[in-house]
This record gives structure tokens, C-alpha cells and sequence, in this order.
């Protein structure tokens, strides 16, 4: 059935309802005739409802599912309403699972938002202050003004340092059962994009490579695991062997230590050093420079086996000794690292771009020599005579552990390398923007709180099974969204963050009952 338009002589249009029937048109009804546009398309919606009327007669159904289409079309209205309520998303599941961490470990005793907003900021997104500001109007509708966030900084530096330092080792203390143990010390460069220098802000070696840019010194002192426990910053030229004592000489009065071994990599150490660490009475288990060892220690730790793994010790004096590992993985690597090195000095031999000054004692470099007042050579026997140094590494320590815990124990030190990887590459502590001494400060203060963050969720997903690294956990957790409503007649705002089926690997963290005994 369908509507036809039929123009009669006179000018009017009638309406009429047709239908086909085996091959032919009949007319069933005629709906009315109109002289104007708006009487006809008139008669054609009545046309249209009489078919439908039509149809129902014709073939009448039950309406065996009455109750249950309506309760469908209230569910559709009442979801409609419930939509209408909804004044805000937010996209804070990271922001959710960080704040957690952050009261666990007791940073919640500073009573302070744009410090935490910052902390948290670090972690789910490094960036400069200004991007910071707008990452949190972007996804919290957080308005905090710029100038505000800087005018913070500046006050952050008073007294903050040791707070969140005394909250960090509070909570690893705890972790420890009240004995830390082993220090883990170490120092690195971080950089600023600037050509000026200050008081603080130095140029020296980098281990960055990034000589022509000023920088400063970071210490940082961390427990067995890479807790971080304590940090200090100096001057961009300073000797950092000269950082270490006082930072563990302060650090242990504080907390009236003990019982402890402090473990440092030998480009810390000079014999002041130790001399100063035999004086105070302090364990330690340092790298040793056995190149510069006497002619005798050199000569009988070259007659030592090298065995895979297997340990050699000399007694230095009455409390220090001297142990001499070997590893076949050591040897691998140190003769890669030498071929390559060897293999740069060659092709700048042959360019003529070797001069004087590039006879030195870094790198590679040690293997050049001068021939005359101007000639650069490179010296092959003292290259075969550092071949013999293969896979040797030797370890200073007064202590009475053996030599295999002594191995386990320095080469621990990777945590702390670690640390400054996390610090650098997912926190991105540098390059620094700031100029003045305060805000730098300010800053790393910051980023130490930030590493300490990221370091308990690693321990708590290990803890709880989470087979998944603290980067992946903040990038899933970036795509949980809570919805905020405002009930019009309480006028109550309810929070519900949507947990959906990719997110079950993490749905524990967002389980107010997973905290509870944390």
C-alpha cells in the first residue's frame, strides 16, 4: 500500500490510499482533496496513518513481551537521565594508583597539594612547569596558575629536603625491620641548557658527555633494592670523591647508625678517603683501582687462575683486604669495549685528526703516545699489556664477610644506577630549566620523591603478583576514567571509576580492601 497525488481538472489534488494486487493498482480509499500545498501534504500523513492502521488490522500480533518493552524503554530513560547528570570525566586512573603510593609511604604528612600534584605529575607526566600546568587543567580540570606552581617552588626549598628525606627513610627502615644494612652511594652530572654559570651551576666532566653545559653534582645514597634514602647536590666541578663522606658521616649521626657496611664505586675513592673510613671506624666494600696498585700486588694478581667466578684474596694490612675476581663475561666485555675504542683511535689516525691535547689519560686516549714534539702515535704494547687485565676486578674492604658476599654486595650497586636511569629517563630530572638556586633545589626534591614513589609501586606489584613493570601499570592505568554526577535533588556529586575488562590485571589497585593492610 502506498499514497498516490491524482490532479483533477478543476486544479485540486485528491489523496488517495493504492494498492497492488496481482499485477494491478487499486484504489481502497480516498483520503480527501486539498487545493493548497498544505491541505495536501496534510491528507497524505493521514493517508500514511490510515496504512499503518491498516496494516496492524491485517495482520494483527500479540504483544506477548508488553512489561518487558517497557521496562526496556525505562531503562533507556532512566540511563538518559543518569547521563544528564554526569558534570565531569577524568582521566585519573594513574593519578589514582600514585596518590595511594604516595599516603603508603607517608609523604601525606606534608599538607600540601601543588607538592603532591607535582610528584604525581613526574611520574604520569614529565614535562616543564607550563606543560605541567596544562596536563592537569587537560585531564583533572585542575586550574592551577603558573606563577603560583614557581612561587612554591621557591618556598619548597626551606625545609623540605629533610622532611621527605626522614619520610623516606622512615618507610624503608619499616621495609627492613628496622635495619638498613648496606649504603649504596653514588654520584652523577645532571646538565642545563645554558651557557651561564653561578655559584652552583659548574662546568666539569660529564658523565652525561655534555662538557660545554654547566651542571651540578647529585649524591645519591640508597639501601639494599635501590630505596631511595638520602640525596645531596654540590657544585658542577666538584671532585666527587669529596661528596661521599660527608653525606654518609651525616647521614649516619642523624640516625644514630650502627651496624652497617657503606658500598661506593672506586672513582669515589682516594686514599684519604679510605683513610678517613678506616678512622671512623665505618665498613665498606669498595671498587678498587688495581692498575694502581704497587709493582708487587700488580705482579701477583696477574699470576692469579683466571677462573670463571672464582675469587682471590690479599691481605693489604691488618684490617683491608684485596680481592681479585675474574669472570669470563667481564673479559668479553672489556675486550668489546677496547677493540671499539682502538678501532675510533685508528680511523682518526688516518684522518691526521689526532693532535698533543689528545694524548691523555681518558678513555682509550691512554693508548696514545707522542713521537717527537708532534708526531701522535698509537702505542700497541700498551695495548697488549692492558689485554692481560682482562676480566679482573678487584674490591677494597675491612670487613670479615667472604669474598663471595663481597661480590654480591658491590655489584648490588646497580641499584643505584638504576635510580639515576628511572631519574633520567622515565622521570626526566634533566635537563633543567630553572636558574635560580632555590627552584634547582626545589626541583630535585621533587624528583627524589618521585623516585621514591616509583620505587614502592615496584615493590607492591612484585608483592601482589602484578606481573607487570611500573611503566606499563601507568600507561594502562591512563585509559581508566571516573565519571562525576551531581544528584539533582540531594545535590550530592557521586565519583564511579570505570574499571573494564583490559584493566583486570590492575583492578586490585583500584580495591579500597588492597590498601588497607599496606
Amino acid at each position: 500500500m502506498f499514497v498516490r497525488r491524482k490532479k483533477y481538472p478543476s486544479g485540486n489534488i485528491g489523496v488517495i490510499v493504492v494498492e497492488k494486487y496481482k499485477g494491478q493498482y487499486k484504489e481502497l480509499i480516498t483520503i480527501g482533496i486539498g487545493g493548497s500545498t498544505e491541505e495536501v501534504e496534510k491528507l497524505v500523513a493521514e493517508g500514511k496513518a490510515w496504512i499503518a492502521k491498516e496494516e496492524k488490522r491485517r495482520h494483527p500480533q500479540l504483544d506477548l513481551f508488553g512489561e518487558e518493552r517497557e521496562a526496556c524503554e525505562k531503562e533507556i530513560q532512566d540511563v538518559n537521565r543518569f547521563l544528564s547528570n554526569v558534570t565531569n570525566i577524568l582521566i585519573n586512573g594513574s593519578d589514582l594508583i600514585l596518590d595511594r603510593v604516595f599516603d603508603s609511604i607517608g609523604f601525606n604528612k606534608i599538607e600540601d597539594d601543588i607538592f603532591r600534584k607535582l610528584v604525581k605529575a613526574r611520574l604520569s607526566y614529565p614535562a616543564s612547569k607550563a606543560a605541567t600546568v596544562e596536563y592537569l587543567k587537560n585531564h583533572f580540570d585542575d586550574d592551577v596558575d603558573l606563577s603560583r606552581i614557581y612561587r612554591y617552588l621557591d618556598k619548597l626549598a626551606d625545609n623540605q629536603h629533610n622532611i621527605v628525606q626522614e619520610i623516606s627513610v622512615k618507610h624503608t627502615l619499616e621495609l627492613f625491620g628496622g635495619n638498613i644494612g648496606i649504603l649504596f652511594y653514588d654520584v652523577t652530572t645532571l646538565y642545563f641548557e645554558t651557557d651561564y654559570e653561578d655559584d652552583l651551576r659548574k662546568r666539569g666532566f660529564s658523565k652525561e658527555g655534555k662538557h660545554s653545559n654547566p651542571q651540578i653534582l647529585l649524591g645519591l645514597l640508597v639501601s639494599l633494592d635501590g630505596y631511595p634514602l638520602a640525596y645531596c647536590i654540590h657544585e658542577g666541578n666538584k671532585y666527587e670523591g669529596h661528596t661521599m663522606l660527608p653525606m654518609i658521616e651525616s647521614f649516619i649521626k642523624k640516625y644514630e647508625l650502627d651496624d652497617f657496611v657503606v658500598v661506593a664505586d672506586s672513582g669515589l675513592m682516594n686514599n684519604d678517603n679510605i683513610t678517613r673510613l678506616e678512622n671512623e671506624g665505618y665498613k665498606y666494600i669498595i671498587g678498587a683501582r688495581i692498575k694502581n696498585e704497587s709493582e708487587e700486588i700488580k705482579q701477583w694478581i696477574l699470576r692469579q687462575p683466571k677462573i670463571d667466578r672464582q675469587m682471590a684474596e690479599y691481605k693489604k694490612s691488618d684490617t683491608m683486604r684485596l680481592l681479585i675476581g675474574y669472570t669470563d663475561d667481564r673479559a668479553k666485555k672489556d675486550a668489546y669495549n677496547r677493540e671499539r675504542g682502538i678501532h675510533r683511535l685508528e680511523k682518526a689516525y688516518k684522518r691526521g685528526t689526532l693532535r698533543k691535547d689528545n694524548v691523555n689519560k681518558r678513555g682509550y686516549n691512554k693508548f696514545l703516545t707522542m713521537r717527537g714534539d708532534v708526531k701522535v702515535e698509537i702505542d700497541y704494547d700498551k695495548i697488549k699489556e692492558d689485554e692481560r687485565w682482562d676480566g679482573l676486578k678487584g674490591y677494597l674492604t675491612n670487613t670479615t664477610i667472604a669474598p663471595d658476599k663481597v661480590y654480591a654486595a658491590y655489584h648490588n650497586l646497580w641499584h643505584v644506577e638504576r635510580a639515576f636511569r628511572i631519574a633520567k629517563s622515565k622521570i626526566e630530572i634533566r635537563p633543567m630549566f630553572h636558574f635560580t638556586q632555590r627552584r634547582i633545589e626545589a626541583h630535585v626534591c621533587i624528583c627524589f620523591v618521585a623516585l621514591k614513589v616509583y620505587k614502592e609501586l615496584d615493590r607492591i606489584l612484585r608483592e601482589a603478583q602484578i606481573d607487570l613493570s611500573v611503566d606499563k601499570v601507568l600507561n594502562l592505568s591512563k585509559t581508566i576514567t571516573t565519571i562525576e554526577m551531581r544528584l539533582p535533588k540531594n545535590k550530592k556529586t557521586i565519583r564511579k571509576t570505570m574499571i573494564m575488562h583490559r584493566h583486570k590485571r590492575i583492578a586490585k589497585l583500584f580495591d579500597e580492601n588492597f590498601w588497607v593492610t599496606r
